[in-house]
């Protein structure tokens, strides 16, 4: 499978720093605005919620900063399924501005049910789903790790 569309948003002044360019809190926001939406495409958005008690947490998150983005920018993201099983789904956004790569990030996701209070696997056809959206090969920056020493 290849990487999907699912977000585009334009950069907002309020994001922006003293050096103009987007502060590096705010990469998060258009990464976690495509998670909803992916979230919704793969059947377990904020609608599955409401019906099972049941939500996806976030358990960890490595973010990568490429390039910088200035105003005036459409942050495009794209979003890479790279390994899932029945409690967990290791997915990838990366940002995009004019095609041009400006930041990733990788994500741990853990399905969690409120009414319960654990994890628990997913729907089957959910499974399924991003069974059939895995990417192969992996880009070479998943998996990394930050560290002084040259690897």
């Amino acid at each position: 499978m290849t990487a999907m569309r699912f977000h585009s948003e334009p950069l907002q002044d309020s994001w922006l720093d003293a050096y103009g360019h987007l502060n590096e809190a705010y990469y998060l926001v258009p990464f976690t605005n495509t998670t909803w939406i992916m979230q919704d495409h793969f059947k377990i958005g904020v609608d599955y919620f409401e019906k099972t008690g049941c939500a996806l947490y976030t358990v960890e998150t490595h973010l990568r900063y490429v390039s910088e983005v200035r105003q005036p920018a459409t942050i495009d993201v794209e979003t890479m399924i790279l390994g899932s099983d029945p409690k967990k789904i290791w997915f990838a956004h990366v940002m995009l501005v004019e095609e041009k790569i400006c930041a990733t990030a990788e994500f741990m996701l853990l399905h969690y049910s409120t009414r319960e209070n654990r994890t628990i696997p997913m729907p089957q056809q959910t499974q399924i789903m991003l069974d059939d959206a895995e990417i192969d090969p992996r880009p070479n920056w998943v998996g990394r790790r930050i560290s002084l020493c040259r690897q």
